[in-house]
């Protein structure tokens, strides 16, 4: 869903699209354990989104065990993408990193006045397995007790033989992409030409690893969310048109 709302925007700019299939999303298994967090959501002072795939299952176990919204949920999102899918299905607020922070990064959302002063709060952070550790431990040395709850997990694609030859070929104006993880299972695959071409990232962090992966023309959206990105690659694929 996701991968099509950002290729509807750069189609939306006269720009053909092709999507590599590099990384498939499974649901982690319920346990007694995360049941019993759904069930208890109402008494942490803040739940602190991770990703919009993080956001679509806790939609989902909020309508399964909360037919009514527990009163005075506390929403956090990493950046907008993530926070517009919490508000369109939920309909209440959700805090993201100030614009004034430049970029939709875990230390941005630290910087919220809101969350720099958590004792006796309890923190609830939906994610996926695996990933940074810098927002569950930044906000427990704050004084918070955070409690992690990994929902799905990641799994990592061969490409196709297409892909494969796209990628050594470097047959497109620029490349996509939304993750750490997957820009180091992509660089695998990429020849020198490929390396060569821009590359838009969403944020600094990002378009840093890049350049130590070998991408020598980062392109830094000025946020996640598909209209950021496809100005990004208009502005990489011709300059001129990226307004």
């Amino acid at each position: 869903m996701r991968a099509r709302a950002l290729a509807d925007a750069i189609e939306s700019r006269g720009l053909p699209v092709v999507q590599l299939e590099l990384m498939a999303h499974e649901d982690v298994p319920e346990t007694a354990q995360m049941r019993a967090i759904w069930l208890d959501i109402d008494h942490f002072h803040k739940v602190v989104v991770i990703s919009p795939t993080a956001a679509e299952h806790l939609i989902a176990v909020l309508d399964r065990y909360w037919p009514q919204l527990p009163q005075g949920l506390n929403l956090y999102a990493v950046g907008s993408a993530t926070a517009s899918v919490l508000h369109q299905a939920l309909g209440v607020r959700v805090r993201v990193p100030s614009p004034g922070a430049g970029e939709e990064t875990s230390e941005a959302l630290l910087e919220l006045g809101s969350l720099r002063q958590l004792a006796h709060q309890r923190v609830l952070l939906v994610a996926g397995e695996g990933g940074r550790s810098l927002l569950g431990d930044s906000l427990a040395q704050r004084g918070a007790t955070v409690t992690r709850v990994e929902v799905y997990r990641r799994r990592l694609l061969t490409p196709s033989s297409e892909a494969k030859a796209m990628l050594d070929q470097a047959h497109y104006r620029a490349l996509v992409v939304s993750s750490g993880e997957i820009l180091e299972h992509l660089a695998r695959w990429c020849s020198q030409t490929a390396f060569d071409q821009p590359l838009v990232v969403s944020s600094q962090r990002l378009a840093r690893l890049a350049e130590k992966l070998g991408f020598r023309v980062p392109v830094v959206a000025s946020g996640a969310t598909p209209a950021a990105l496809a100005a990004a690659v208009a502005r990489a694929s011709d300059p001129k048109d990226a307004e």
